[in-house]
Order: C-alpha cells, then sequence, then structure tokens
C-alpha cells in the first residue's frame, strides 16, 4: 500500500517490433526512424522529418551523409542542373582482383554511375560548374574516370567563365587502379592553375569524410573553402597518424573546427545555409573579379 505523501513512479515499457500491449501484438513498421550518430545525442529521428531537413539532426545538429542527387537538388537553382559526361565511367585497365565484377554492381545498379556528378548550373542566379563526390560510391574514391570529370569540371568553367564549385566527399584515390588515380591528382591541380589564371574562382565544400590525394589535391586549392560542421577532412586517418608518430592527438583532430582554428578552411557553413551563402560568396567574388 502506497505510504501518505509518497509519489508513485510510473515506468513506460518500451514498445519493439511484435510486443504485446492490451493482449495484442503491435507491429511497428522497419525503416521508419533513424538513430542520430552522435555519441553525444543518440535522438530518435523519423525520417521523413530527417530528409526535410537535408539529412541534419534537427536535435544536435549532426550532418548525417548525403548522397550527390540530394546534394545538387539542395545546392542549386531549381531547375538549373544539365548534367555532363554521365556516360564516363572507370574501367578495370589494371586487371585488379574483383574490381571489374564490383564496377559492373555499382554501374548497373545506381542512378549516380560513378563517384562523382558534374554539369552545369546556378547558384543563387550565377553561373557555375559543378562537381558533387558522392561516398557511397567506393568510398568517393578518386580513379581515372573520377578525375577526368572534375577536369572536364574545371575546364568548362574556365571556357564558359562560370566560377567553379566542387563538393569533396572522399576516401581518396582508388587504390584498384594504382598509379593512374594518383595521376588525377596532378591533372586537376593542373586544370585548376590555368582557370586561376584565367580569373575564375573557386569554392571548394568539405564534407565528411575529405581525405587522402582529395584532400591533397584539388580538395584545398579552393579560393575560398568551406567546411559542413564536424566533417573529418584530413591525409591520413588518426589511427594511422597516431600510429606512425606514436603521440597522442590534440582533441578534434582533423575535425572541420579544428582546421577552422587552423587556416586551413575559411568558414564552416550549415547544409542548410549552404546554397544562400555560396550564392553570396560567388556575389563578392564576381565583383572583385
Amino acid at each position: 500500500m502506497k505510504k501518505s505523501g509518497e509519489k508513485r513512479v510510473f515506468k513506460r515499457r518500451p514498445v519493439t517490433s511484435g510486443s504485446r500491449r492490451g493482449g495484442r501484438k503491435v507491429e511497428i513498421p522497419e525503416g521508419l526512424w533513424t538513430k542520430c550518430e552522435s555519441p553525444a545525442c543518440g535522438q530518435v529521428i523519423f525520417n521523413q522529418q530527417l530528409e526535410e531537413n537535408l539529412r541534419v539532426c534537427p536535435a544536435c545538429g549532426h550532418h548525417f551523409a548525403l548522397g550527390a542527387r540530394a546534394r545538387v537538388a539542395a545546392l542549386v537553382d531549381e531547375g538549373s542542373f544539365d548534367e555532363c559526361d554521365r556516360a564516363l565511367r572507370a574501367v578495370d585497365s589494371l586487371g585488379f582482383p574483383n574490381y571489374g565484377a564490383r564496377l559492373g554492381v555499382e554501374h548497373g545498379s545506381r542512378e549516380t554511375p560513378e563517384a562523382v556528378i558534374c554539369g552545369t548550373a546556378e547558384i543563387g542566379g550565377h553561373a557555375v560548374s559543378l562537381a558533387v563526390m558522392d561516398f557511397t560510391f567506393l568510398g568517393g574514391s578518386m580513379g581515372s574516370a573520377v578525375g577526368e570529370k572534375i577536369a572536364r569540371a574545371v575546364e568548362r568553367a574556365e571556357s564558359g567563365r562560370r566560377a567553379l564549385v566542387i563538393v569533396s566527399a572522399s576516401g581518396g584515390a582508388r587504390m584498384h587502379e594504382g598509379c593512374f588515380s594518383l595521376m588525377q591528382m596532378a591533372k586537376i591541380s593542373g586544370a585548376l592553375q590555368r582557370l586561376a589564371a584565367a580569373r575564375q574562382p573557386f569554392i571548394s565544400v568539405l564534407t565528411n569524410p575529405t581525405t587522402g590525394g582529395v584532400t591533397a589535391s584539388f580538395a584545398t586549392l579552393g579560393d575560398l573553402i568551406i567546411a559542413e560542421p564536424g566533417a573529418m577532412i584530413g591525409f591520413a586517418g588518426p589511427r594511422v597518424i597516431r600510429e606512425t608518430t606514436h603521440q597522442e592527438l590534440p582533441e578534434g583532430f582533423q575535425t572541420a573546427e579544428f582546421l577552422l582554428e587552423r587556416g586551413l578552411v575559411d568558414r564552416i557553413v550549415p547544409r542548410r545555409e549552404l546554397r544562400g551563402s555560396i550564392g553570396t560568396f560567388l556575389g563578392y567574388l564576381a565583383r572583385g573579379g
């Protein structure tokens, strides 16, 4: 019996798929909810709400991965994107084990048949040449086809007197193509030098993750370097650096915020503000040119 003044505490039993409530089985459809990846949050988010918020946690602001097609739609002015070089795809030139078969599966099953989408568009009314990398395709790795598509995007910016915007999301050079993938670093960097000589602006957007040969080449060559909050940016991963140097790394090492403090990143811009911010920056750069 409850004593006078004593508070009774009621605990709600969690309802899971297949559990029973009131004598009847309760079924909760799968795929409706996503748990926030941030260890400090863990909020359970309705998937429709997450998509409407551009895959940003409404509770803590954690930025989930965003596919290249969705990224293009969120970034450019509506109806302005015209894709280029869609048919350009990687080949297994070295006979790397299982690479050809894996490429066949990836090319045949994806709306985006390579690790980058390129084309022309407008952002805030400014004409741009755009390249958006897709981490879901072999970790966004840069092979010969990816390098060629990005180099062509740079050349379109130069010849068309457009600004260049590249959104990076990559694990680095594609190991399956050996030196052919590493050559793309120099090829794209050379094209960017010609773009700079033509006085056409280049805005580089770094998302999570941007690493390896992509970081060591075009991703950090922008006239303006923007990063999404919390993005991991670096050449080698923290574990590799720790084991190589035998030193403990500073807190937040290789995050966008850490690099902003040290001058590698010029601005951190949340995803929902990215289109407007880039449009504003392009206006400044156009007047400066």
